[in-house]
């Protein structure tokens, strides 16, 4: 695995968020995320320590948010093996991200599999995950796939009931501008992947600098910022207040080129409860 020994060991990120007059008035999730499972990049020990960490926060819902695999989409079925022993108590929630979509039968082999698990695939849909309470959840497609369409799905949502967004690409967010979104769930970033201390994430300070194609994603040629990996290094990990909304993103278990440095993969606790009012939460990690 590339620079397993540099980048830290897996680390629990427990976050409290205020969600303006949810029901029930606590709400656990368990977030995971960028597993990049190919025998390269993901070691089975630290992907059973992350379902342990996820199993022993007893969560209500839990939600992943892409990037199953790299670049074949085979390595699924393996990682099914795995993603099977998550225990949920209302169920199970997954979306999509750019590397699950590299080839024609992607999508529909990770759907498959996800599902045949008892994993929900979401894409462009809106739902109550949980019967007795008013948080909606929404998955979206990944953000660079012709399909990803915020409108259309928000026109499926309650805009006076919460609601929960899974997007794999934190940019995402500014689509749901003028939207009744309260928090999105993102990945993607890897938490910069290069973190030094005292400064933070390499990128997020090197924000206009452009990447080379080979150095975290491949790139879709159909989004006309493709030479990034995202335009908003700032939000490269933790929690962010966006407009009226609140983003966390979630640094991820799996890497890429060229690995991390001081960047521990990421299983995120969030308990959600119900506040009159929205303010910043507070990480209490």
């Amino acid at each position: 695995m590339i620079q397993k020994y540099l980048a830290g060991r897996l680390k629990i990120e427990t976050v409290a968020i205020a969600i303006p007059n949810l029901m029930p008035a606590k709400i656990k999730i368990s977030h995971l995320t960028d597993f990049h499972y190919d025998g390269k990049r993901l070691s089975d020990r630290l992907l059973k320590q992350a379902i342990a960490a996820s199993n022993q926060w007893e969560p209500d819902l839990v939600v992943l948010t892409g990037d199953y695999v790299t670049d074949d989409p085979q390595p699924i079925t393996q990682l099914a093996y795995f993603l099977k022993h998550l225990e949920s108590r209302y169920g199970i929630y997954a979306v999509l991200g750019n590397h699950d979509l590299h080839h024609m039968y992607s999508r529909s082999l990770i759907t498959e599999t996800l599902q045949g698990i008892g994993i929900r695939t979401l894409w462009n849909e809106a739902l109550y995950p949980l019967s007795h309470s008013n948080l909606q959840l929404v998955g979206m497609p990944d953000y660079w796939d012709r399909a990803f369409d915020a409108a259309k799905v928000m026109g499926q949502v309650d805009p006076q009931q919460p609601c929960l967004v899974l997007s794999h690409n934190p940019d995402s967010v500014l689509e749901f501008s003028g939207h009744p979104v309260t928090l999105q769930l993102s990945g993607h970033t890897h938490g910069g992947q290069i973190v030094i201390p005292g400064m933070g994430p390499v990128l997020a300070k090197m924000s206009d600098w452009r990447p080379p194609r080979w150095l975290l994603h491949s790139l879709p040629s159909d989004r006309a910022n493709c030479h990034k990996v995202v335009k908003h290094w700032e939000w490269a990990e933790g929690l962010h207040q966006v407009g009226h909304q609140q983003l966390y993103v979630n640094r991820g278990l799996g890497t890429y080129m060229p690995g991390r440095f001081n960047c521990p993969p990421e299983v995120t606790w969030l308990e959600l409860y119900s506040s009159a009012t929205t303010t910043l939460p507070r990480n209490t990690a």
